[in-house]
């Protein structure tokens, strides 16, 4: 990393202490926290390799760390298994695509899911379509995944209609996060789009990552989680607005 940009490293640790600090006190948003505040300084090709190892880590633990592992893979193989194929189709398209009509691209879904999230509004449980639409969602996440890095929409959404306990939920969605973020980084590989100087950076990432959501559980004791929530969605909002506009406008 000798002839990296001094201000690409300042820039990489700062976006993930932040994002590592939203993970600390809500419990999910690192990969999109990150991955939106580095598409808005670097570029999203470059955003999307720098996440996928503090990515890993910090979800790794959260998916082991429950006991309904085998009960969430039985249940959501079928949706797994779909993003897979669906990251790689993905994948093709962005090392084709433009980079400033894709981080539009993402800053339309983090419209969508900020507002959405803001709205809070029920979504209704699939039932007894489940069985379909679980790699129907899985599909499309992925492709959508492979395209702008983003798990979010549908699949987080998707998951949080599933009526699992809260505990399984967490878990579940760290299961989702890595299994994605080691199928993505294979898909980026075999595309020509993962460079050794990013994924050094991203390896070094890990530390202030760890470091935010270290400092995020702290103040999670002393700050509403409720607020805190708004709080990020109307930020995550501002920035995925900002996307759009330096794009399309």
């Amino acid at each position: 990393m000798s002839n990296t940009p001094i201000e690409v490293l300042v820039l990489a640790a700062a976006a993930f202490l932040v994002a590592g600090l939203v993970k600390g006190v809500v419990g999910m948003g690192l990969p999109t926290v990150s991955l939106a505040l580095l598409t808005a300084t670097l570029g999203v090709k470059q955003a999307i390799v720098l996440v996928l190892v503090p990515s890993f880590v910090t979800n790794l633990w959260q998916a082991l760390a429950g006991n309904a592992l085998k009960e969430i893979v039985v249940r959501l193989w079928s949706l797994l298994a779909a993003a897979g194929m669906g990251i790689w189709f993905g994948t093709a398209l962005l090392a084709r695509a433009d980079a400033d009509l894709v981080a539009g691209f993402l800053g339309l879904l983090l419209c969508a899911y900020s507002g959405y999230s803001l709205a809070a509004p029920q979504i209704p449980p699939p039932g007894r379509r489940e069985s379909w639409l679980s790699p129907l969602v899985g599909a499309t996440t992925g492709a959508i995944a492979g395209l702008t890095g983003s798990f979010v929409v549908p699949g987080i959404l998707y998951l949080q209609a599933l009526g699992l306990a809260r505990d399984t939920l967490i878990q579940a969605m760290g299961v989702v996060f890595v299994v994605l973020t080691l199928a993505l980084g294979i898909s980026l590989s075999d595309h020509g789009l993962l460079s050794a100087e990013l994924s050094a950076i991203s390896v070094a990432a890990v530390a202030p990552a760890v470091l935010g959501l270290y400092a995020g559980r702290h103040i999670r004791r002393r700050l509403p989680e409720g607020t805190f929530r708004k709080v990020f969605f109307s930020a995550l909002f501002v920035i995925g607005l900002t996307l759009v506009a330096r794009t399309f406008l």
